[in-house]
């Protein structure tokens, strides 16, 4: 999280589906509107100068998703979104329109204490903490909850910290009756983690679904986001696959001791398996529930073209101001791609401009030109261009570098794997017809979620070319680097999918995580970048935009500079 693009994988999504995923996941997620505060509308969005609404009201969330399971440790859902309306965790987010997003304290008193260089962290709960049935939550649960996370069943979720924890590596979870003896929870309020190594991000992962409370002992069963124990301000009221769920208050939430969540309506009703164009059209319309309703899924080229002609709807479409990094992924260990210089020639032969049309219609929707592994709105981002051309490109400048490295003929038959949805057809293409320019011709093979999904996370790497999107899981540079071009996320599920090796790099990841000053890890965040865009693993394309609607009753609707999603805790609707 969970992203946009072009293939089923992608980082920081609102949704409970699986970790990093790069790219058209979000539409599959029910939680995942993107929407800004300062988007190609230059406008204020509806509802955002109504912030303060009053309490009331149901607010009616439209996906084409089939589920939308309120399970912690399955789930990778952000902080500020659908799963943290159920589930409180130790820390959250704040985050604000021109501000870096900052760590806030949620369940806990503050955002962690470490001690040992960043190899333990200790956490306090507040007082008077309840769960939905009115027991009191203890550090116990937050035990369980990690711990549960580690079961094979439930091995889906966020897994930044499943080998930092000492013994996490041989962990299988607690169903056995085996604890995890690194996390030690001396008192009902106290908890303590034990980490393999100095890490500085840990305030950051505690705010990740798998740090959840759970009551000891429950969880067992598959089904358990159906009818979880709650910790936020709503609990689930009734689940039906394919259908609906209906969130209502739980009342024993709060808000005196949650400084993240409003909790304004009195009921939040997932509407699932909704057809995508009906949903726009829908909203459009503006009448009757759907005034207080807004779309989890990206409103696409087309709809935007014909949106804006209707002064109406245009005034509720908000579009974010730069999202996940949509990249053009090359396979490092293939053929001609294991050659630096002819990855470097992808640099200079792809037209980024294409990209941008092919995305969203215009530059303006789509994105501005990225240059950077890092995305905007991340501590420590440096802003350069290693491979400085037009945005249209160089093709010939490209032919050199191919000649050079002993294909003046060009290179054939690369072999170029894409989603189907989010328009990934349509941006495959445009990026074959730019490589053409420049004497490469691929061949695009179009592939469900699941198989996309399934073939460029797997151990049998058989394409040359991948396109996909990311943003990170957590408001960090880690989040960028580590998951797309660490060594030990090649295959096995892992989301380094142009295959790229690199043991300076990895050093590199390991110095920032283990740097506690966030200060200190960006600037060594910023050399990574750096470092891996010499070797050229992936073309950076665009850093997205993304555009939903929402009713004309829907309030708070806005989006910080980070993450490209609305802030599903502020919403409300005007009666």
């Amino acid at each position: 999280m969970r992203a946009v693009s072009s293939g089923p994988l992608a980082g920081a999504r609102p949704s409970s589906r699986h970790v990093r995923r790069i790219a058209t996941a979000v539409t599959a997620v029910v939680g995942v509107a993107a929407l800004s505060a300062c988007g190609a509308n230059e406008q204020t969005p509806s509802g955002a100068s109504q912030s303060d609404a009053a309490p009331g009201g149901t607010l009616n969330i439209l996906t084409d998703s089939a589920s939308n399971p309120f399970d912690p440790a399955k789930s990778s859902g952000l902080a500020i979104t659908s799963l943290a309306l159920v589930h409180r965790r130790l820390t959250s987010w704040h985050i604000a329109e021109g501000q870096a997003a900052k760590v806030v304290p949620d369940l806990a008193t503050d955002t962690g204490k470490a001690t040992d260089d960043g190899k333990t962290w200790t956490f306090t709960l507040k007082d008077g903490l309840k769960y939905s049935d009115g027991t009191p939550i203890v550090t116990a649960d937050i035990k369980w909850g990690v711990e549960r996370s580690y079961a094979a069943a439930f091995s889906s979720g966020l897994s930044y910290h499943k080998p930092l924890l000492v013994g996490g590596a041989d962990y299988k979870g607690p169903f056995d009756g085996k604890e995890l003896d690194s996390i030690e929870t001396p008192d009902t309020k106290t908890i303590v983690f034990h980490l393999v190594r100095s890490y500085g991000d840990w305030t950051w992962l505690a705010s990740t679904p798998a740090f959840a409370p759970v009551p000891k002992g429950k969880g067992a069963e598959p089904t358990y986001g159906e009818h979880p124990v709650a910790s936020g301000p709503y609990q689930v009221a009734e689940y039906q696959k394919g259908v609906k769920v209906r969130l209502t208050r739980n009342p024993n939430w709060d808000k005196k001791t949650d400084e993240v969540r409003k909790g304004l309506p009195d009921e939040v009703d997932f509407q699932l398996s909704q057809d995508t164009t009906t949903v726009s059209q829908r909203l459009v319309a503006d009448s009757g529930a759907d005034q207080s309703a807004f779309g989890a899924s990206f409103v696409s080229p087309a709809q935007l073209a014909q949106l804006q002609s209707d002064s109406s709807a245009k005034q509720r479409l908000v579009t974010s101001k730069s999202g996940a990094l949509a990249y053009l992924a090359l396979n490092t260990k293939k053929g001609p791609l294991a050659n630096v210089k002819v990855r470097q020639a992808f640099q200079y032969a792809v037209d980024k401009s294409a990209f941008q049309v092919a995305s969203a219609g215009s530059a303006q929707l789509a994105g501005e030109v990225a240059t950077t592994l890092i995305t905007p709105g991340i501590t420590g981002r440096e802003q350069y261009d290693q491979y400085q051309t037009k945005p249209t490109g160089d093709p010939d400048k490209a032919k050199q570098l191919l000649a050079d490295a002993g294909f003046p003929n060009g290179i054939d038959n690369l072999d170029f794997v894409v989603g189907k949805t989010n328009s990934g057809p349509d941006k495959a293409q445009a990026l074959q017809a730019s490589l053409a320019k420049a004497g490469i011709k691929v061949n695009i093979r179009t592939l469900d979620s699941d198989t996309y999904d399934s073939e460029v996370t797997g151990n049998d790497a058989k394409y040359d070319l991948v396109l996909g999107s990311w943003q990170p899981d957590f408001p960090s540079a880690n989040g960028n680097i580590q998951p797309l071009f660490g060594t030990t996320e090649i295959g096995n599920g892992g989301y380094n999918i142009s295959r790229y090796s690199n043991p300076d790099v990895d050093s590199l990841i390991e110095k920032a995580e283990s740097t506690v000053d966030p200060t200190e890890a960006g600037k060594i965040w910023a050399q990574a970048d750096k470092k891996i865009m010499q070797d050229s693993p992936v073309v950076p394309l665009i850093y997205t935009r993304n555009s939903f609607l929402h009713g004309s009753k829907v309030t708070g609707f806005s989006i910080a500079d980070f993450p490209s999603y609305p802030n599903y805790l502020v919403l409300g609707v005007n009666k």
